[in-house]
């Protein structure tokens, strides 16, 4: 299988990072794998899509660390590869860590991906779907049943009824990662809800929300995969974030600190009510946070924590994973990859 991960810049990937396993899995299997940042796309003239991609030299690399080492140092392969001769493009970027300082690298994955697509590769997650998922607005296309009660817009005077209706609610951009630009709003906190506004509607929409209790215990990273719950020899590809002290963000990149996760018949019945849709998206590899009995987010742009749930489960997702996309590869070759990515991507 020749696959190319596509991240947002190869020189800062990180050895804890799902996308590194992912690639260091298939590397190790004898796959022939290939990395690609928002730099590395061409349009030639002759049509055809090519791009500037790094590789390991092939053999058994026994580390993450080594790994990437060698993929991000001066012996690793540089070529000019066509994107037509991959089987898999994998996009793993994050569009929000390019939102400020490379605004223009935030679509680049999914439109090279798309003609990718047309040239007969398996693009996962598949990149037209993907578009519709820029921002925290794809969130809403999911049903209600699921969701926290839910407020968008730019407007302070509804904010601010909003927030007295429900008494405590969490505000956030529209746009974003990481727990970056997010206020939690207790009644007490109303005379500063202006700067508060302010802060986040720099950057566009606000989103306010419903505050669920059980989100003081933290939240749950659930993946999902083919449209199904991720589970390798009885475990579940889960872990949970608990909050840092008085932190509202339970995320890692927020000082959240990680534990193993129960995944209990209300994550079950999510997955199952979110089920169709990420199917009918094409969304291939999904992060379900669930806290409680609701579904705090969908993260289909390089979803991550495959290693933090094999620190608990201690079973190989990313294998799992490599299977998968093993899988596509030979139905694409079976049947001459006459079948529409959307259904590749989740078949």
């Amino acid at each position: 299988m020749r696959i190319a991960f596509f991240v947002n810049d190869v020189q800062t990937e990180k050895s804890g990072y799902t996308t590194t396993r992912l690639a260091y899995t298939a590397t190790n299997r004898g796959h022939e794998v290939w990395f690609i940042g928002a730099n590395d796309f061409a349009y030639d003239p002759d049509d055809m899509i090519r791009a500037r991609a790094r590789q390991v030299t092939p053999r058994k690399y026994k580390s993450l660390d080594s790994y990437l080492r060698v993929m991000q140092g001066p012996t690793a392969i540089e070529e000019r590869i066509s994107v037509r001769d991959l089987d898999v493009l994998m996009l793993r970027s994050d569009p929000a860590d390019d939102a400020v300082k490379r605004p223009w690298a935030q679509n680049v994955g999914i439109l090279f991906g798309q003609f990718a697509v047309r040239q007969g590769v398996v693009v996962v997650n598949d990149p037209t779907t993907l578009a519709n998922a820029m921002n925290k607005m794809y969130f809403q296309l999911f049903p209600e049943e699921v969701r926290p009660r839910t407020l968008i817009t730019r407007d302070r005077t509804e904010i601010r009824h909003f927030a007295k209706e429900e008494g405590t609610v969490v505000i956030k951009p529209v746009q974003g990662s990481g727990g970056t630009g997010v206020f939690l709003v207790r009644p007490d906190d109303l005379p500063n809800l202006n700067q508060m506004i302010d802060s986040v509607s720099r950057d566009g929409y606000v989103i306010v929300q419903e505050y669920l209790k059980e989100a003081e215990q933290g939240d749950m990273r659930f993946f999902m995969m083919n449209g199904q719950p991720l589970r390798h020899r009885g475990r579940y590809a889960a872990f949970r974030r608990n909050r840092s002290g008085g932190d509202l963000r339970s995320n890692l990149h927020a000082g959240g600190k990680k534990a193993q996760a129960i995944v209990d018949d209300r994550a079950l019945r999510i997955a199952e009510i979110v089920r169709p849709k990420l199917v009918a998206d094409g969304m291939f590899l999904v992060g379900l946070d669930i806290v409680g009995d609701k579904l705090m987010e969908v993260n289909v742009f390089s979803p991550g924590g495959l290693g933090s749930a094999y620190e608990f489960e201690k079973v190989s997702f990313s294998g799992v994973v490599m299977d998968a996309l093993e899988r596509k590869v030979q139905y694409a070759q079976f049947y001459k990859r006459v079948f529409n990515n959307i259904d590749m991507a989740t078949l």
